[in-house]
């Protein structure tokens, strides 16, 4: 009876603890609400079985060391699941050569809106991953390691029930002495011997630098019928700061979507490059200029924690320690041994705090900021000049930047590569330069431009066209051929094979005459805004006439054209199609206008398909003149389709845009 008794004690003195244990843990629990623990609010679908994952990344160019630490990483990822398919943005044709290599499960993707240097944009590479078929998009870079523990935590988020956007950093490594087992799983050491994910954290996890400007973040999401963020991601560079934390404020600041950090549950190794540094001030630029990271406080602490307690995912506030909101949720499954583990292996965790990515960022951003003048006309023609020493060149003012968009994207899907920009006052130069364009900056270019009240006929008209004439005849001097094409020009194909078939000391111009019968070399019928020069004696003689003639007279360079090359009233002038300039001995040929019409020629822009109706024409070019004002100008290029650039998202429009 005694001994019952004693039984009946320790019963009630054991439950009597265990509901104080309980009521103990439960105050120490942080309270239910937005900044909290959510496992009550998080809702898990159904198992649906395998899923398909698509890691996007930009590759820098496969070469030496580089290369190969590249090839190696992608590889990994390949290892990691069947279920996963590589997506690169890459130009690069040994990039191409190494994806053929694995089918379907490795591509590459070139029609995207890259820099003249070869630099993706950030925007651009996001609007391409939203168009592909995939369950869960995952951003990350080329030489970034995964391992395991990543498709577990990628398997868990897809059964949220809910938009989400997870992010996390990963661990930034000089040294990875490891290598890729033949069957591309495992990681080796030197001595052959196969490396487990805890053994590689313990390895790495003394070595963890949290520095959130640089890029090693990973970004994943999953495919729902909800954007990332309100508004449009401006053209940041990728891989030259602040984008991802850019798109992870805006996402929280929006709330359309679950934004939380699974830096604890997904271990990743950053494969540092200390000589990969750039400049980094267009990014910093935009990140102010757009969104709302520089005008509003964007709280990035209230972004919850996902972590792993025994073999359960948790999400945790960020303000709380780790170690005990998982030890008081599930206390039976800690063990003092793997309490001690755990909590060695959350401390690097707890020092990674989203809250300081506001923080940085913000001290970063400066709107008024000036972009510095990165390359000179004599540096960008050594660069962009194809090999018979042939440049491009256009002139523009911010009046015209829509215009000069529309004519580089479509310059860029023609896949020519050989054009610069000279830009005629600061606002066209740094828009130039946010989107990639290679362009220089006239130092004499005439100041006070109208931006609607620039158009023909205009005395703002007469002062910026004789810049075009004086940069020509300067890169002329310097031994380059030059084709000068206006912004309103379109392209149907690339007229410079025809072009470059006329021999030497010939000028080639579009001709402006609109009647479509008789000579079209009649006075002051050239086009000067659409003319091919070579580098010779007489074509530079003649253009150094053509520029002093214009700077004395009080009218546009194009009558200075037509006088000095043709004779006044057409004196020069030998057939129906073409002039000698007696002084030089220069050519002057009227190009055919079914292959280069002028806006007049035939009623080409009126016509009810503009597009169609060149293209059977076999029309090289059409240029959008004989038309007054700026709008009327925008306005028919637009509504005729031949316009390939997008304001509202900056981007270039590609055969994949909806």
């Amino acid at each position: 009876m005694k001994a019952l008794q004693m039984g009946l004690w320790s019963i009630w003195l054991s439950g009597f603890l265990l509901i104080a244990l309980s009521l103990f843990a439960t105050q120490k629990l942080p309270p239910l609400h937005n900044n909290s623990l959510l496992t009550k609010e998080v809702v898990l679908k159904a198992d649906s079985g395998n899923f398909k994952i698509t890691i996007f990344s930009a590759p820098r160019p496969f070469e030496g060391t580089v290369g190969l630490r590249q090839s190696e990483v992608i590889l990994s990822w390949l290892g990691l699941s069947p279920d996963i398919t590589v997506v690169l943005f890459s130009q690069d044709p040994f990039v191409l050569s190494f994806a053929d290599n694995f089918g379907s499960r490795v591509l590459v993707e070139s029609h995207i809106d890259f820099t003249f240097l070869g630099t993706p944009f950030f925007h651009s590479m996001i609007a391409r991953s939203q168009n592909f078929p995939t369950e869960i998009s995952v951003f990350v870079g080329c030489e970034t390691v995964l391992l395991p523990n990543f498709i577990y935590t990628m398997d868990y988020a897809r059964k949220l029930d809910q938009a989400w956007l997870l992010v996390a950093s990963s661990r930034n490594v000089s040294d990875f002495p490891f290598y890729l087992d033949d069957a591309g799983k495992y990681w080796l050491r030197k001595d052959g011997k196969m490396m487990t994910t805890h053994e590689l954290q313990d390895v790495f996890g003394q070595s963890w630098q949290q520095d959130c400007l640089k890029e090693t973040l990973i970004l994943a999401w999953n495919h729902v019928d909800l954007p990332l963020h309100n508004g449009v991601i401006p053209p940041f560079l990728y891989d030259k700061g602040i984008h991802n934390q850019w798109v992870i404020s805006e996402a929280v600041s929006s709330g359309l979507r679950f934004v939380f950090d699974a830096s604890c549950t997904m271990t990743s190794f950053s494969l540092q490059d200390p000589e990969n540094s750039s400049d980094q001030s267009s990014n910093f630029k935009l990140g102010a200029l757009y969104g709302t990271s520089y005008f509003q406080d964007v709280n990035l602490s209230s972004i919850v924690k996902l972590i792993k307690c025994g073999h359960q995912y948790q999400f945790v506030n960020t303000s709380e320690p780790i170690i005990d909101a998982c030890m008081y949720q599930r206390p039976s499954l800690w063990k003092r041994k793997n309490m001690l583990s755990q909590k060695k292996k959350t401390k690097t965790c707890d020092n990674v705090s989203v809250s300081q990515w506001r923080t940085s960022m913000k001290t970063e951003l400066d709107p008024s900021v000036q972009l510095p003048f990165s390359f000179s006309m004599e540096s960008l023609l050594s660069i962009m000049a194809d090999d018979n020493k042939t440049i491009v060149l256009s002139v523009a003012g911010y009046s015209y930047k829509d215009m000069l968009m529309n004519w580089v994207c479509r310059l860029r899907q023609l896949l020519i590569t050989n054009f610069i920009v000279c830009a005629l006052d600061r606002e066209t130069y740094e828009f130039a330069i946010l989107q990639g364009i290679p362009v220089f900056a006239d130092p004499l270019a005439p100041s006070n431009i109208s931006f609607d009240d620039c158009h023909f006929g205009t005395n703002c008209f007469q002062r910026v066209t004789k810049v075009k004439s004086r940069i020509v005849l300067k890169i002329l001097k310097l031994g380059y051929n030059v084709l000068l094409s206006d912004v309103d020009v379109y392209w149907f194909k690339n007229p410079l094979p025809l072009l470059s078939s006329f021999g030497p000391s010939v000028l080639a111009a579009q001709s402006d005459e609109y009647n479509e019968s008789g000579p079209i070399n009649l006075p002051r019928r050239l086009n000067s805004g659409f003319y091919f020069a070579r580098s010779d004696g007489p074509t530079i003689s003649a253009m150094e006439k053509v520029v002093k003639h214009a700077e004395n007279s009080g009218l546009s360079e194009q009558p200075s054209f037509y006088d000095t090359l043709c004779g006044e009233n057409g004196s020069y002038r030998v057939n129906y199609n073409t002039c000698i300039e007696p002084h030089t001995n220069l050519t002057i040929h009227f190009l055919n206008r079914d292959l280069f019409p002028n806006g007049a020629y035939l009623g080409l822009w009126e016509k009810k398909n503009t597009k169609a109706v060149c293209l059977k024409k076999g029309c090289l070019v059409l240029h959008n003149n004989w038309i007054n004002g700026r709008l009327k100008k925008l306005e028919r290029q637009v509504s005729s389709g031949l316009w390939e650039y997008d304001s509202g998202t900056r981007m270039c429009l590609q055969s994949w845009h909806k």
